[in-house]
């Protein structure tokens, strides 16, 4: 007797055997039991999920002529034939080799026939979103008005490649992929059945190289059983499979978060002469660096594929390294991905990548750096709170006056606002909650003198600020702000300032006038110098 393979052993025969699709196993259960059947199903998910074994036991269940309804009985001739593809009245069809307009028109003439010994005629048509666009015009008057006796069921894996016509012309079911916990619950009950001694984390690696695929699960236990018999150990299914040791994507991560070039020199020359997938590994470390970040987001583990181990040695790494450094790291991998992908050269690309990430630690252990951007970000982007005693508000500091209307009440030696207590720092404080433009403009101008009926400011050098106000719409604006603070009419006068305003500050820092202005606010920003120049040219 021939070998029958694991797949095809162990393919479900009944709703309850299919894993993992439990949401659309108990819709069709119940549609059947309340007859409620469409003319035309459509079944679109990944690889290896159940779609063509859920199509089957569904043309069973509804052509069954024992079982009760929604549970095919796998024993009367109608089953039997179907679980066996020789039935008459159940045709699975390959959308791959059958695309053209002349197999439609074909499959239109036999529906017209009525089924030889079952209740219905099903055709299941796999990877459908094969057929050409004139087989599906073709398709779609018989799909919308079938006869009563047929019924159509469509496979894909490329839901979204099929015409829009003829999704809304059939009841769609989107499979998922199935989880690494319940395909290890699978292998391991065929594996008991079986009389096969694995371990449980032989049978994790299967799973998480299987990407959810039930199908490519039971064909990677298959071939490992082939290689090793009743017997498996660890060992040999990693040198089966050819998959990297979690082992060797631990310690390079290592190296890499604690800085050992030399280390990743090592890890990268061993799989090469091993023969193990440059971009293989590639993609695993890539993965590590996600799980290692998931770990500490998210420490409780439900969204890893890790044993409490793996998982317990990656939040050490991560709270080692920081969710910062550890976000740094995996968006360079990111990006260097399609280097990698499309170079000659693979090898020398990732020595280059993991060194480079090695030494990315430097650049990120800057504190006083990163401190002081942030506290230029804020300077931009948040508006600064002034009062009373600011450099803008102050007159005394500005050499600014008060200078009442009413002879008598003028004061030689000056006073810091007017005579109701409001000062030119109150008021910009007023102007930073209903105009931040203006607010920006005013923030760096400097107040000269100020009246009961009138306030007069000096503007600064740069060109765009000195000329703000010259737009009449602007200056009506900005005396508008001013009646609506003051509570009366203020006038004002604007004086143009052809003089630079001098540094304030604790320990003003000389400025020098061969720099463009840029790069002098960024050493007056971080208090630098310049040590060294360019020599100048001959």
């Amino acid at each position: 007797m021939s070998y029958e393979v694991l797949a095809r052993k162990w393919r479900p025969q009944v709703f309850q055997d299919v894993v993992g699709q439990e949401h659309i196993s108990q819709t069709l259960v119940n549609a059947i039991k309340t007859g409620r059947l469409a003319h035309a199903y459509l079944f679109g998910g990944p690889r290896g999920v159940g779609k063509t074994s859920v199509a089957r036991i569904l043309a069973k269940a509804i052509n069954c002529e024992q079982g009760e309804p929604g549970n095919p009985c796998n024993r009367c001739q109608s089953c039997l034939e179907i679980t066996d593809g020789s039935s008459v009245d159940v045709q699975e069809i390959d959308g791959a080799s059958n695309r053209g307009i002349d197999e439609i028109r074909e499959l239109r003439e036999n529906i017209r026939y009525m089924p030889s010994s079952s209740r219905y005629r099903i055709y299941i048509i796999d990877e459908v979103h094969m057929l050409t666009l004139p087989a599906f015009n073709a398709l779609l008057k018989t799909l919308e008005e079938p006869p009563g006796h047929v019924k159509f069921i469509f496979a894909t894996t490329e839901s979204h490649k099929v015409p829009v016509t003829i999704l809304s012309r059939c009841q769609r079911f989107d499979f998922k992929r199935i989880s690494p916990v319940m395909i290890v619950g699978h292998l391991e009950k065929i594996t008991r059945t079986e009389g096969i001694t694995i371990a449980e984390t032989a049978l994790s690696l299967i799973a998480r190289e299987a990407e959810g695929s039930m199908r490519d699960a039971e064909s990677l236990l298959d071939q490992v059983i082939s290689f090793t018999g009743p017997k498996v150990e660890d060992g040999q299914l990693i040198e089966i499979l050819g998959v990297i040791d979690r082992d060797t994507i631990f310690e390079a991560s290592r190296a890499i978060i604690k800085g050992s070039p030399k280390t990743c020199l090592e890890i990268v020359d061993r799989i090469y002469n091993y023969g193990y997938d440059i971009k293989e590994f590639y993609r695993a470390l890539m993965d590590q660096f996600r799980n290692i970040l998931v770990s500490l987001i998210a420490p409780q583990g439900h969204l890893l594929d890790m044993s409490e181990a793996e998982l317990d040695e990656a939040r050490q790494l991560a709270e080692g390294a920081g969710s910062d450094k550890i976000q740094f790291l995996l968006n360079f991998l990111i990006r260097q991905e399609e280097v990698l992908r499309f170079s000659s050269h693979p090898r020398l690309i990732l020595e280059t990548t993991m060194i480079r990430l090695c030494t990315l630690g430097d650049f990120l252990s800057f504190g006083d750096l990163l401190e002081k951007i942030d506290a230029l970000e804020k300077r931009l982007t948040v508006p600064t709170t002034i009062n009373a005693q600011s450099k803008i508000g102050n007159l005394s500091e500005s050499g600014a006056t008060w200078i009442s209307d009413n002879p008598e009440k003028n004061n030689a030696n000056g006073e810091e606002g007017t005579p109701s207590g409001q000062t030119w720092g109150d008021f910009l404080t007023f102007l930073s909650s209903k105009n931040k433009a203006v607010f920006n403009i005013l923030k760096d101008w400097r107040l000269l003198k100020m009246t009961e009926n009138s306030v007069e400011i000096g503007g600064c050098s740069q060109s765009f600020s000195s000329a703000y106000f010259d737009d009449p719409k602007r200056y009506k604006d900005l005396s508008d702000y001013c009646r609506d603070f003051f509570r009366r009419d203020i006038h004002m006068k604007i004086v143009h300032d052809n003089k630079k305003q001098q540094p304030t500050g604790p320990s003003p820092r000389k400025r020098n006038a061969d720099l463009p202005p840029p790069v002098q606010d960024i050493l007056d920003m971080f208090q630098g110098e310049i040590s060294k120049g360019y020599p100048a040219e001959k």
